[in-house]
């Protein structure tokens, strides 16, 4: 490495990793770009993992680490990026390079077509999509698991990928942790399950996420809409196991990261979470779940 290239990040070293954060270009006007957001993570001493509606953030996380930025990234399966194509999921990993050492995070379509008004305000990046996105689900009329589906998972076996439930409703959460247990599928996440178009407490989790290779996120944005009572959030990051907890911001209308952060210190502080605890949901955890 010559003096000009800047250290290449590892997220060992950061304070804490946030595996889910929205930057433009996307669906919605968004606060930051990749690198914007990199160099905001980076003065934190964090890493994150950036997502996006549109589809992939892979190609833009491998240029803002050549730039030395803690950022990894992840693909969404909607129906604009091509569905659940196996292929896409391959090009993005290509895409996302080797040199972070991490899984990309596959999400499975966020954009389902399910009845649900966002208590966000946001605002359309493009014309084109003032009508939003075609809806894509992962079952099919009769409840069951589309056939595309369980062959993204099976070709998931093989890559250094971890699936997300995106915004699968609780029956296709339970469908989908059946599916990767029987496959033996190394990486599952929970994606915010607290999200109303999933709609699981704790008390649902505590059975659905049994399972070692499933991990549950548990997002501030949740609870910063309402969408979640104080004591779920505190007990989801409490008492179960393989908990992640991220932001899910990035947009105008929320708080920036270094809020964010000051937020959450009193928001674990208020859960009663211990020194560990903390860093488990905020590092350990998601540098395991995220780990090749």
């Amino acid at each position: 490495m010559t003096a000009a290239e800047p250290a290449a990040p590892s997220p060992r070293d950061a304070r804490f990793i946030d595996v889910h954060h929205h930057v433009g270009p996307d669906a919605y006007v968004r606060r930051h770009t990749a690198t914007g957001a990199g160099s905001v993570y980076a003065a934190h001493s964090g890493w994150v993992v950036l997502k996006n509606h549109l589809g992939s953030t892979a190609a833009q996380a491998w240029e803002a680490r050549q730039q030395g930025l803690p950022v990894s990234g992840s693909i969404v399966l909607n129906d604009l990026a091509g569905g659940m194509d196996p292929r896409a999921v391959e090009q993005a990993v290509i895409q996302h390079g080797d040199d972070s050492g991490l899984r990309l995070i596959v999400h499975l379509p966020t954009v389902t077509g399910r009845t649900h008004r966002s208590r966000l305000a946001r605002t359309p990046s493009h014309p084109l999509l003032a009508d939003g996105q075609r809806p894509l689900t992962v079952t099919d009329d009769s409840g069951a698991l589309r056939p595309e589906v369980r062959e993204l998972l099976r070709a998931a076996r093989d890559l250094p990928v971890v699936i997300s439930t995106g915004h699968a409703d609780g029956h296709e959460v339970r469908l989908l942790v059946e599916e990767a247990v029987r496959l033996d599928l190394p990486r599952l996440m929970l994606n915010q399950p607290a999200n109303p178009m999933t709609g699981l407490t704790c008390k649902d989790l505590v059975e659905v996420a049994a399972a070692e290779q499933v991990w549950t996120e548990q997002t501030a944005l949740t609870l910063l809409l309402g969408y979640q009572d104080r004591t779920d959030f505190d007990d989801v990051l409490s008492l179960l196991p393989r908990t992640v907890y991220s932001s899910d911001l990035g947009q105008p209308s929320q708080m920036d990261i270094g809020p964010w952060l000051d937020w959450s210190r009193t928001a674990f502080r208020q859960a009663g979470l211990t020194p560990g605890r903390i860093r488990e949901v905020t590092h350990s955890a998601p540098l395991a779940m995220l780990t090749v």
